[in-house]
Formats: C-alpha cells, sequence, structure tokens
C-alpha cells in the first residue's frame, strides 16, 4: 500500500490493481470502502476492455481469445515504478499470461498526483510491440453514500439530453431509455435495478456528485474519455461515476477487437494517455 499525502488530501494505492483504495479530505473518507456485502471492489482500473465481450470471447487476427469483463489488470499485481509523498506511479508489463488472452506487448502505468484537493489519475499505455496495439482503458471509482444515493444528485457541467443504452446482461443494446433534460439529475436507486446507466453521447467534461443536504461534493473531469457510466449495486450506499475510453459488445456487434466501440490505436512505441481528476469538496 502506498500513501500520497499534501496539506488538504490523502490518497492510498494498493500494488494489487494499482487500485485507489482511500481518498480522504480533512480526514473525511469519501472513498467506498469495499464492503463484501455489496461490492468488494473501490476503484479498479479496467484495461485492456471496458465492461464485456459476448461469452467472454472476442476474434483478433482471426483467432478466438478469452477476456473477463473489465480486463485483466484489475487483478494484476503492480510494479511501484516511482514514489513522492504526493505522487505514484505504478507500472504493469505483458507477460506469458496476458498473452494468453491478449496478444499484445504493453506497459501499462497508472500515475497518481495530489494538487490541492485535486486528486489527477493517468492511465499510460504503451506499445511495446511491432503491430498496432489495440485497446481501451477506464475507471470505475465507487463514492461512499453513507445516506444512501437518493440524497445525492449528479450535476453536470452543460445542459444535457441524456439517453441510457440498455443492458442486456454483460452486453449493450441499441434501445435506450431517456433519463435527463437539463444538467441536474436526482440519483434514485430504481435506475441501477438492472445494472449501469450507460451514456454514450455525453456532452459534459465534467460531472460532480453533491449531496442536496450538506453540499459534501466530489467533481470528476473526464476529458478523453468518450463515455460516462454510473453504477452500483442496488440499494448500496455508493455510486460510481465512471469515464471510459470503450464499451461493452453490444449485443448485434461482430465479436473482434477491432469492431469494439471506443477502441483505441497504438502504433508500434506509441504511448497514449488518458487523464481523469476527482476534486473533494
Amino acid at each position: 500500500m502506498v500513501k500520497l499525502t499534501n496539506s488538504t488530501i490523502t490518497a492510498e494505492i494498493a500494488a494489487l490493481g494499482a487500485e485507489l483504495q482511500s481518498l480522504k479530505l480533512n480526514g473525511a473518507e469519501y472513498l467506498w470502502n469495499g464492503d463484501p456485502a455489496y461490492w468488494t471492489g473501490r476503484a479498479p482500473v479496467l484495461f485492456p476492455i471496458c465492461g464485456g465481450v459476448a461469452d467472454d470471447t472476442y476474434t483478433y487476427g482471426g483467432k478466438k481469445y478469452r477476456l473477463p469483463k473489465h480486463g485483466f489488470a484489475r487483478k494484476r499485481e503492480f510494479t511501484l515504478e516511482s514514489a513522492s509523498d504526493n505522487a505514484a506511479t505504478f507500472l504493469l508489463r505483458s507477460d506469458d499470461d496476458t498473452r494468453g488472452g491478449y496478444p499484445f506487448e504493453f506497459e501499462l502505468r497508472a500515475r497518481y498526483a495530489l494538487y490541492g484537493a485535486t486528486l489527477v489519475a493517468d492511465y499510460m499505455a504503451t506499445n511495446t510491440g511491432e503491430c498496432d496495439m489495440l485497446f481501451s482503458v477506464g475507471a470505475h471509482e465507487g463514492y461512499a453514500c453513507p445516506e444512501g444515493i437518493a440524497a445525492y444528485d449528479l450535476v453536470f457541467e452543460r445542459p444535457e439530453n441524456l439517453r441510457a443504452n440498455v443492458l442486456h446482461g454483460n452486453l449493450l443494446g441499441r434501445d435506450t431509455i431517456p433519463v435527463l433534460e437539463g444538467d441536474t439529475l436526482a440519483l434514485d436507486p430504481r435506475y441501477f435495478e438492472v445494472d449501469a446507466l450507460v451514456f454514450t453521447d455525453v456532452k459534459s467534461r465534467k460531472v460532480t456528485l453533491r449531496n442536496r443536504a450538506t453540499g459534501r461534493s466530489v467533481e470528476v473531469r473526464f476529458d478523453g474519455f468518450p463515455y460516462l457510466l454510473i453504477w452500483q449495486k442496488h440499494n448500496a450506499p455508493y455510486i460510481c461515476i465512471e469515464p471510459w475510453c470503450g464499451l461493452p459488445d453490444y449485443i448485434d456487434g461482430d465479436g473482434t477487437l477491432a469492431g469494439k466501440a471506443g477502441i483505441i490505436t497504438a502504433a508500434p512505441g506509441e504511448t497514449i494517455v488518458r487523464t481523469h481528476t476527482v476534486r473533494l469538496m
């Protein structure tokens, strides 16, 4: 476990999955605690896919590969590459195990740094192989809502006309349901009776989780992430705000890695960085 601190906030990150374990403002915890009664995760890093593929199987180069939902990074031990009082970088490299389900050579770095009341999370994917590398990356932080999510609003940076794509198990439908016209969504557990809210057309690059009574807030900025998912285990006392660069397979998808929505291509030797920030208020 690595602890980062400045005069305002502290963060703790585990080497397993390079996963954030704690995020505190002036000693008050904002991150979900991983209670196994609901969900043992806290803030998994999603790589090399976001969401699921049909039957946990996809095709690349005419060959089939098996890959679990959200990929494998969240279950792998990262190496601590560098650390200071207020920043740390974790590294995961491809190996024989990763190549069995993902036939690319890579280095994935997760860098966390504190600036005032803000945590900056950089995901840096480097193609160390000799052919183009196809991947997605995403964040999945859960924020504690001890009063229940019905006490909270999601305030979008811009007025939105949002429809959520319906999930069919691990796959995404083309059918949508209306969710929001305006900039403020009052959270309601009924949204999560099936699974998540999947927004594929969000215009805002920032959203704020705000306690309606106290003003306690978490602002998440996600430039570079085209999709936004909101999720909780139904009736659990947390909410996840998830900027993603990819999506689950559509129910009518072609089953190929190249055909996945939002897939990123990194040329040999190229490093692609996606950054999101979390500001506590």
